[in-house]
């Protein structure tokens, strides 16, 4: 019997058992379905008991289910805490080092690393390349990374809770067309114009979820149809190969701590924050957006 289970599969046992729904618990972590039910037949393999009594219907604990829930939640404790007490831990004299999901060349935060790098030289920051906020949300609650960019409110509330995160700019949006449109050669395409387009914006796509879930309320009673799911795509000439046999038009951004402060510096500096009077946010984003900023606000210390 194996006793070094990642904690990986832990997390997936307990979230199965909070949730007792495997399509909930795979969103919460950001997982396909068949992962997760994978990594549960793994961890009772490991142990050599069923921790689920599970049919078309219903899922419940077992007995050693429930039993052994408390204990794997004291553990993932510890291993948080472990994790946290390591990342403050000097080590071999120097600060650990920041991982940041800087997404995509051309996106935020390339420059905002670059600008950071200026501020503190001192400071070590690892660069990674993903794709999107909700992988890297994931691989933040493992401990795995430090510091991404994206849209946090296409997060769920449960994930989108446990991040700390501060607004730091305003996207503009772009539409790429294929070539020959009947749109290219407009210098600025109206949403209206959209209507009875298919637009590509990664859904089926597990990495960018929070994508996905601003372009389908974007699309929402304005006649434009969300390209159906597809697998993740590799590379920029696989990348436009799909969209040309499809003839899919992509929705895409425009790309016009020491960190936070590189960040705020560029923003200033660029106009990031600074909304056009006719543009459009989903409402969860300006809630989030008014509730942290109010937050600042009653957080800065007042002048006597």
């Amino acid at each position: 019997m194996r006793h070094d289970i990642s904690p990986r599969l832990l997390r997936a046992f307990v979230a199965v058992a909070e949730e007792l729904h495997f399509t909930r618990a795979a969103a919460r972590l950001f997982i396909a379905q068949q992962a997760l039910s994978r990594d549960i037949r793994r961890l009772e393999q490991a142990w050599g008991r069923a921790l689920f009594d599970r049919d078309t219907r219903h899922v419940a604990l077992t007995p050693e289910g429930k039993r052994l829930l408390p204990i794997v939640r004291r553990v993932l404790s510890a291993h948080a805490q472990l994790s946290e007490e390591l990342d403050h831990t000097q080590v071999s004299g120097n600060a650990r080092p920041l991982i940041v999901d800087v997404a995509l060349h051309g996106s935020t935060g390339p420059p905002v690393l670059a600008a950071a790098r200026e501020a503190a030289p001192d400071l070590e920051f690892v660069p990674r390349f993903h794709s999107g906020l909700a992988r890297a949300a994931a691989e933040i609650a493992d401990g795995r990374l430090d510091v991404s960019f994206g849209r946090v409110a296409g997060l769920p509330p449960t994930v989108r809770d446990g991040l700390e995160h501060r607004l730091i700019r305003y996207d503009q949006l772009a539409v790429h067309l294929p070539p020959g449109h009947r749109l290219t050669a407009l210098p600025r395409v109206p949403l209206a114009a959209l209507a009875g387009e298919t637009v590509y914006a990664a859904a089926g796509n597990e990495d960018t979820t929070e994508w996905t879930d601003y372009a389908r309320t974007l699309f929402a009673g304005r006649g434009i149809k969300l390209a159906p799911p597809f697998p993740k795509i590799e590379g920029e000439v696989e990348f436009r190969r799909v969209m040309d046999k499809h003839s899919w038009s992509v929705l895409a951004n425009i790309r016009v701590s020491a960190l936070t402060d590189a960040a705020q510096a560029l923003g200033t500096a660029e106009g990031w924050l600074e909304r056009p009077s006719d543009s459009w946010l989903p409402d969860i984003d300006i809630a989030i957006t008014t509730d942290r900023n109010r937050l600042q606000t009653d957080q800065r210390p007042s002048k006597m």
